[in-house]
């Protein structure tokens, strides 16, 4: 169910096998035909997608006819759109911009409750020539992070802080407190680790779209003595690096797809991950056993462990739980943001709009 029935994947989309055969992959790129409550109109490749309301759906008639979804970027130009009513609903606003959402009583900010995590990846623990192979200098960035605060400028407080990167509303996620904010002691780490006046540790990327968390996050390492500079990219281009293990040193990141900790856990922890830099032979065994473990308590053990193991040896710096903060407009009844669990989507055919 995790495989075919979540976005863990895209495996279980339901489509016409004839009509697939009939107009082949191009075709249905262009009019695409499938069996939700919306149907097909038109395409402005990166700028948004018309659909209208399907009147023979099996549930029933959605309430909005005509449903326009936008590509746009800024999350500054998101939240103006919802001010002034060329757009209902946006995702994924920034701290400071759902702050002013705030401040209109015509608004409303709403978070979701879907699994989404932020992470510092270590990219070179792995390499004996390089500074992050001493474990010293990753808790030192662990400990460098002030989460508290990251999740009140970024988040206004929604967003918890994180101590294993998979996220805490998942199946066998494991329970446990983030690190602790303390600069000092990631500073004596670096003096114990020889570098007494800090290092520098070059350009440190940040997934796009979140520009506070990423300027938090490069303030706190430097502040510890863990010199970064900044490195802008295009959403697009973060992810082709990132996939193609082309991002060096440290970076951050981010996953919001469905699954259970076992799905993460083959992306990102296991050596054969499509996005893991690295691994360790006894992690990959403890993954490969609970693939193949019946009895949920024993798995559960399983992927407990893995993850004890990743904070053990301070494989990644996980900094907080997302929660997405959506602007609402005016013209909404119900927005239907949190129906879908695990989703950081609205239902599109249940929302309502005011009379």
């Amino acid at each position: 169910m995790t495989f075919y029935g979540t976005t863990a994947t895209a495996a279980g989309l339901v489509v016409p096998k004839k009509y697939l055969a009939q107009v082949g992959e191009d075709g249905f790129r262009k009019q695409p035909v499938g069996a939700g409550p919306y149907r097909f109109v038109s395409n402005k490749p990166g700028l948004e997608v018309e659909l209208e309301a399907f009147p023979a759906y099996w549930r029933r008639v959605p309430s909005v006819k005509t449903l326009i979804m936008k590509s746009v970027p800024e999350a500054t130009t998101r939240a103006v759109m919802v001010k002034t009513g060329e757009a209902d609903i946006a995702y994924a606003i920034d701290g400071p911009e759902a702050e002013e959402i705030q401040r209109d009583r015509r608004l409303q900010v709403v978070a979701s409750k879907h699994a989404s995590i932020f992470w510092i990846e270590f990219t070179e623990q792995w390499d004996a020539k390089s500074p992050w192979h001493d474990p010293r200098l990753r808790r030192a960035a662990n400990l460098a992070l002030d989460r508290k605060r990251i999740n009140e400028a970024a988040c206004l407080g929604f967003c918890p802080p994180a101590g294993v990167i998979v996220p805490r509303v998942m199946d066998f996620a494991l329970q446990v407190e983030p690190p602790p904010y303390d600069p000092g002691k990631a500073r004596q780490l670096l003096a114990e680790a020889g570098y007494p006046k800090g290092f520098e540790a070059g350009e440190f990327a940040a997934i796009p779209g979140f520009p506070t968390v990423a300027d938090a996050v490069v303030n706190d390492l430097n502040a510890a003595g863990i010199r970064v500079r900044l490195r802008p990219l295009e959403r697009a281009s973060f992810y082709a690096a990132w996939q193609e293990k082309k991002l060096r040193g440290l970076f951050m990141t981010a996953a919001g797809n469905s699954g259970n900790a076992a799905s993460r856990v083959e992306s990102f922890i296991q050596s054969k991950g499509a996005y893991a830099y690295g691994g360790y032979q006894d992690i990959d065994d403890l993954f490969q056993r609970q693939a193949a473990e019946r009895d949920t308590q024993k798995r559960e053990a399983l992927l407990h462990k893995i993850q004890q193991l990743t904070i053990e040896r301070e494989m990644f710096a996980p900094v907080m739980d997302l929660r997405t903060l959506n602007a609402v407009g005016p013209r909404i009844a119900r927005h239907t943001i949190t129906d879908v669990w695990m989703s950081p989507f609205v239902s599109c055919e249940d929302i309502e709009l005011k009379p």
